[in-house]
């Protein structure tokens, strides 16, 4: 359950909820009760995808976007 601050306490007390968001702690910041704001730990972006990775791996069928077929379509519409 995320920890809810209104944003006075958050400007008086910022650098102990960055401290607490880096440990893991979600800080959540209400003005007048109404949350704006989260503060989250930040995580690093893993490394950026290589395009062709996979080149000659995948396949995908020609007609990969044909229309389902009826029975299969009314599954998909609750019918």
């Amino acid at each position: 359950m995320p920890k809810v601050v209104n944003l006075h306490a958050a400007k008086t007390h910022l650098s102990r909820l960055v401290d607490e968001a880096a440990a893991g702690q979600e800080i959540v910041i209400a003005k007048a009760g109404t949350p704006v704001a989260r503060l989250v730990m930040f995580r690093k972006q893993g490394k950026p995808r290589k395009p062709g990775l996979l080149k000659g791996q995948i396949r995908i069928a020609k007609d990969f976007d044909a229309p389902l077929p009826a029975d299969l379509m009314k599954l998909f519409e609750g019918e």
